[in-house]
């Protein structure tokens, strides 16, 4: 009988923006929440495909390190413990400047419901939220 290989069973995770990678490398579960629900993804996980809702993503590495990263749009993807999380903004929670990002979410609603508005008031909701479960 093979020995088990626990080292084996992790996902590979990364988190794309528009213009650039903002995180890769391996995690033990992924929280997400999507247009379904909330998930939480584990080696192992079930193919999926899903929009991505609430603007935040919560990942946990292999090295118990914890980060969450504003997402407030985009897509997520897994597939054979691969989780790609596809974005047109993302940035990771920790560079996210709290006060700033509050006065601009301050600024974002003042502005108004227009469309082009609500997508400023996601964009800026997210950066708040992964701000302040970083911090």
């Amino acid at each position: 009988m093979a020995p088990s290989d626990d080292s084996a069973k992790h996902l590979e995770v990364a988190l794309v923006a528009a213009e650039r990678t903002v995180w890769q490398g391996q995690a033990k579960i992924v929280i997400a929440r999507t247009t379904d629900g909330d998930v939480g993804i584990l080696p192992g996980h079930a193919p999926l495909l899903g929009l991505l809702q609430g603007g935040t993503v919560q990942v946990r590495t292999v090295d118990d390190e914890y980060f969450v990263a504003a997402a407030p749009d985009g897509f997520i993807s897994v597939a054979n413990d691969r989780v790609s999380i596809l974005a047109e903004n993302a940035e990771m929670g920790h560079d996210i400047d709290l006060e700033e990002a509050r006065r601009e979410l301050e600024q974002a609603l003042a502005a108004g419901l227009a469309d082009a508005d609500a997508d400023e008031v996601r964009l800026a909701e997210a950066r708040v939220r992964a701000a302040e479960q970083t911090s």
